[in-house]
């Protein structure tokens, strides 16, 4: 069988970003706590990535779809991006650092809805399934989150993190060589045309349904570790926690293909929301961190079979042209919007009643995304 180039390319990009994530997430707030700042600044700083996200995302996503190209805008981005991890690691002071945070998030979180919507028009193409190529992310995510936890301490702590960063960001370079932009509909794409996606009902629907499961999720992310840190978990115990998560949806990725299409996507998501609603009732009543860690496994019901839905269920709901803008406001609004309400909202009440406390939310959360997909579905099959 000949090897597909686009497939296997797209597949090695996918590896190493999310590699590279599995550094940038887990260990950028112990980098920053290591250069003298409180944790006040560190969460202001943190906060700063999915804020400036809101804006990034859609404007380089309709910057693709006006262009018909992701290869070069990809390549651009990444670039610029790493521009900024420079001036992030090799200056001190706040004010370069916030600078140079917000350029970093600035041009590397647009990348990521940018691949994705290549990766679902090459494996449409070729009769793949796109979570046959995204399962090689969390391949990268997991072996560099259990790898960093063993080997960073050894080769000098936090204070390498740059090192292990840039490293890893040779491979994805060197990649994005072998891809090539699919074609599209051929259709310009203008400021007035895309104004038909702000019409569209049904993708502005969904989009408030999504955060409203997503904001739960995002806040365990951000804070997840600071809750597991006082319950006496170790820096290490925590990037095992990311690296669980990640391998967890490695099989979802691979096989959800096979049955996504028995089901509408808005009857699987109101079932996800209810096993996430499931998974942090538990989280409020568990207190020891490796049961804890244990738990983490949940991720592969969760997280997992919510993004290949929803990725998919975007191409749907809007015309072919609007790819990469409709995927770039599903990233602004996952990881942009839910960050930062999830941040705030989890962190408040951390403060105020305890970690267990942002999973109370997080439960009546996930239960009212669960009503709301599911009557929703009720709604639409009534009209047909």
């Amino acid at each position: 069988m000949k090897t597909d180039k686009q497939i296997v390319s797209l597949s090695g990009v996918n590896f190493f970003y999310y590699a590279s994530s599995a550094i940038l997430l887990p260990y950028l707030p112990l980098y920053l706590q290591n250069k003298g700042y409180s944790s006040g600044d560190i969460g202001f700083l943190m906060m700063i990535g999915p804020f400036v996200s809101i804006f990034a995302q859609p404007f380089w996503g309709y910057v693709s779809d006006r262009f018909h190209t992701v290869k070069k805008i990809v390549s651009i981005l990444w670039a610029l991006s790493l521009l900024g991890s420079a001036g992030l690691f090799l200056t001190n002071g706040f004010g370069l650092t916030l600078g140079f945070i917000l350029l970093l998030y600035f041009f590397l979180l647009p990348s990521v809805p940018l691949i994705d919507n290549l990766v679902v028009k090459s494996t449409a193409q070729r009769g793949m399934s796109y979570g046959s190529v995204r399962l090689w992310g969390s391949i990268g995510f997991s072996s560099v989150a259990l790898l960093s936890g063993l080997l960073l301490e050894p080769l000098g702590g936090v204070a390498r993190i740059p090192y292990f960063y840039w490293v890893l960001w040779i491979f994805p370079f060197l990649l994005l060589a072998f891809i090539k932009d699919e074609k599209g509909s051929g259709e310009r794409i203008t400021l007035k045309t895309i104004s038909v996606i702000f019409k569209n009902k049904g993708f502005l629907w969904f989009m408030v349904m999504i955060l409203i499961v997503s904001i739960p999720h995002r806040m365990n992310d951000a804070l997840l570790g600071l809750y597991l840190s006082k319950l006496g978990a170790t820096d290490s115990m925590v990037s095992w926690a990311w690296a669980l998560a990640a391998v967890s949806e490695i099989p979802v990725f691979a096989l959800l293909n096979r049955y996504i299409h028995r089901y509408h996507e808005l009857t699987i998501l109101g079932i996800v929301s209810i096993l996430y609603a499931v998974r942090w009732v538990a989280y409020i009543f568990i207190t020891d961190p490796w049961v804890l860690i244990g738990m983490q496994v949940t991720h592969m019901v969760t997280f997992a079979i919510l993004w290949i839905v929803a990725v998919q269920y975007v191409v749907r709901l809007l015309p072919e042209q609007f790819g990469s803008t409709g995927q770039s406001i599903l990233a602004m609004v996952f990881m942009g919007l839910a960050g930062i309400i999830g941040g705030l909202v989890g962190g408040w009440l951390s403060d105020r009643w305890g970690g267990a406390s942002m999973y109370v939310f997080a439960t009546g959360m996930s239960a009212i995304a669960a009503c709301l997909f599911l009557s929703t579905q009720a709604v639409m099959r009534r009209k047909s």
